[in-house]
């Protein structure tokens, strides 16, 4: 459980929800299916929401597009954010859409009578915007300054940014510094941190398939939160955008972050184990999915050594050959066959008090 001090910024409220402030540090994630398919990109949208996605993007590449923005709105109750480049009235139709979030990179569209327009149409409607600025996205003259998409130039170019909306009286604005270097991501989101007040959106982008993107977002996104730093995030990965969701809520479990469920431990399993742990554990993970308590479950492999091991564990199973301990705070309640004994477990999770 982390207990660094939060980074305190101001707060911005999209939709039902707010980023920043002393706000929970929240989960999105973005649609993959084209933006042509609204029935389809509406049904992945709902699915993400039903996951407990609590914030979600839809790319807006063209007028047509902007049709998905309206569709969305009528099927969810999250917050819909979206994504436009290059072209501001896209911007302009999707807030009149009633989008909760645009998403923006001030330097691409176009000329400061345009930022200006975007600015003040979401001002009107009460529309945050964030920023993003990636590895890719960095100005050319910025680059030469710092001879690539450094940290510092990936801070400069997000703060420059929003000096462009600060010049227009905008300031409910969330920045995100993304790289797909995870030691680049860090430094500019800990710099960017130093230098502003504005909420941080958090995520290493291109980080690659489900199981690289895991391991790189933990690390970046993981030693960020856990400095205070971070308050939003998404787990970019090439997969189903479902993994993302779930991924990031496993992050905010692991740093004591989220606690309204519970958290697991189990043993990596040695030459003693008389028991199919694995497929216990996955079993018990899978039938806890959507259980609230905040409690600690402890699914181990030997009889023997497993209560005492996981002593601090509210509650918890161990493997012998061909049955199962059920112990409590280290105490044994009861042995049970082995194939009775994710039941039995989940029967005295039922009964233990939050």
């Amino acid at each position: 459980m982390i207990e660094t001090e939060r980074r305190k910024t101001r707060q911005i409220k999209l939709g039902n929800i707010y980023i920043g402030g002393c706000a929970p540090v929240t989960v999105q994630s973005m649609l993959n299916v084209p933006s042509t398919d609204i029935e389809g990109s509406v049904r992945q949208a709902k699915a993400l929401e039903d996951a407990g996605c609590q914030i979600i993007r839809a790319a807006v590449p063209d007028m047509q597009a902007v049709k998905l923005i309206y569709e969305l709105k009528k099927a969810l109750t999250v917050p819909v954010v979206a994504d436009i480049h290059f072209d501001y009235r896209l911007a302009l139709e999707s807030v009149e859409a009633g989008v909760d979030k645009i998403r923006i990179n001030p330097g691409n569209i176009g000329s400061a009578d345009r930022v200006k327009a975007v600015a003040d149409a979401c001002r009107a409607k009460s529309v945050p915007i964030r920023i993003g600025v990636n590895s890719g996205s960095v100005e050319k003259d910025i680059l030469a300054k710092y001879g690539g998409p450094t940290a510092e130039a990936l801070v400069e170019s997000a703060l420059a940014h929003a000096k462009l909306l600060e010049q227009n009286d905008f300031y409910d604005t969330v920045i995100s510094i993304k790289s797909s270097d995870v030691e680049t991501m860090i430094k500019a989101y800990e710099l960017c941190a130093e230098k502003c007040d504005y909420p941080l959106h958090l995520g290493v982008t291109e980080a690659g398939t489900a199981r690289m993107a895991l391991v790189k977002s933990s690390i970046g996104i993981g030693s960020l939160l856990a400095k205070g730093i971070g308050d939003t995030i998404r787990v970019s990965m090439t997969a189903d955008p479902l993994e993302e969701v779930r991924a990031g809520f496993d992050i905010l479990k692991a740093l004591g972050i989220k606690k309204d469920c519970p958290s697991i431990v189990s043993c990596p399993t040695c030459g003693r184990t008389r028991i199919d742990l694995i497929a216990l554990a996955n079993e018990v993970e899978s039938r806890l999915s959507n259980c609230k308590k905040p409690i600690k479950v402890a699914v181990m492999g030997c009889a023997v050594n497993g209560p005492g091991e996981a002593r601090e564990a509210d509650i918890g199973i161990a493997g012998g050959d061909g049955c199962a301990l059920i112990f409590k705070k280290g105490e044994i309640l009861r042995k049970v066959p082995e194939n009775a004994a994710v039941d039995e477990l989940m029967k005295e999770i039922e009964n233990t008090d939050e």
